[in-house]
Order: C-alpha cells, then sequence, then structure tokens
C-alpha cells in the first residue's frame, strides 16, 4: 500500500483534494475528523475555537504527532494500494508517517491568501470564519504546529489558484499517476 499525504493552509484546496480523491475510490483519512470527534466525545461546541483548542490539548498532552498517531491504525487498516492521508498539520507528523509507511509522499497545496479568504466566505463550515484577521490567526496556530516545516518538506508542490475545474484536472492528474493508472 502507498500513503500519500496533503497538507496546505487552512482553505488551500485540501478538502477539494481529498474530496477528487474519494470520487477516483482512494480512501480517505481525515486528520480533522480525529479532532471533531474529540470535540464531539467533550461535548463542546463544534467550532474554530474548540477545534484549536482541543488540537492544541492532545498535542500538548501526547506530542506533537498525536493526531498522526490516531490516524496510524486508520490507514493500516485499508486494503487498497493507494491511500489518503488528509490535513497534516506539522513536520512532526510528516516523520511519523515516513516512519510507518515507506514511500511516503507529501503533497502541498499552495494558494494566495486572498483565494483562501475568498474560499471560506462561499463554503460555510461549521469551524470557518468570516474575516482577514481570523485567517491570519488561524494561519498563525497552524504555523505554531509545524506547518511551514511540512510545507517545505511536500515532495510534490500544486497550485491551486485558477478555477475549480483546473484544480480538479491537475489532482486527478496527479493522482493517477501515483496510483499507477495506465
Amino acid at each position: 500500500m502507498k500513503v500519500i499525504g496533503v497538507v496546505g493552509m487552512p482553505a488551500s484546496g485540501k478538502g477539494e483534494f481529498s474530496r477528487i480523491a474519494q470520487e477516483m475510490g482512494i480512501p480517505v483519512i481525515v486528520m480533522g475528523d480525529m479532532v471533531r470527534k474529540a470535540v464531539r466525545e467533550a461535548g463542546l461546541e463544534p467550532n474554530d475555537t474548540n477545534f484549536g483548542a482541543t488540537a492544541n490539548r492532545l498535542r500538548a498532552e501526547q506530542g506533537m504527532d498525536a493526531i498522526a498517531r490516531l490516524c496510524v491504525p486508520e490507514i493500516q487498516h485499508q486494503s487498497a494500494p493507494l491511500v489518503l492521508v488528509d490535513g497534516i498539520r506539522g513536520d512532526t507528523e510528516v516523520s511519523l508517517f515516513r516512519r510507518n509507511f515507506p514511500g511516503f509522499t507529501l503533497i502541498s497545496i499552495e494558494s494566495s491568501f486572498e483565494k483562501r479568504l475568498a474560499r471560506i466566505a462561499v463554503r460555510a463550515r461549521s469551524d470557518d470564519f468570516m474575516t482577514a484577521d481570523a485567517l491570519h490567526n488561524r494561519d498563525e496556530r497552524e504555523r505554531g504546529w509545524g506547518l511551514g516545516n511540512a510545507l517545505r518538506e511536500a515532495d510534490i508542490h500544486l497550485k491551486n489558484e485558477g478555477t475549480l475545474a483546473d484544480f480538479s484536472d491537475a489532482v486527478q492528474l496527479l493522482l493517477a499517476q501515483l496510483r499507477g493508472d495506465p
């Protein structure tokens, strides 16, 4: 089994990348789902503040790769030839995946601040926010988890500055190549 991971700043296109992978039949393990589960189990309201606080607590109590460690058994349970991990936030998580899955490939999704802010305004997720200051704050929180280092460690860099159709085409081509499609 080949394991790939996707990393990017908030609203860069990681979710869209994962949606396309799922449509292609590639199993997707979403790291954020581990945090959302912890928020639900704690009886907290599902919002950006509680997601961030829970992710920080897990990392403080169990190490910066805590959320990645929760994903490893989920990945190992898969039987597909290619599995995607969505939502990597730090270099310690990348290291854990590289140790556990030889040949692990990290893909960064790169998008400008302006494009990301515009996407947030239309996607309407419960953990979203609508101001540039809030996005700057979230960017800084995630950089504190090692996101900048993880972005630099990427094996493949994919730009997401154009149309959704252009991005979708690029993702489909890349995933087909990684899966070894003829």
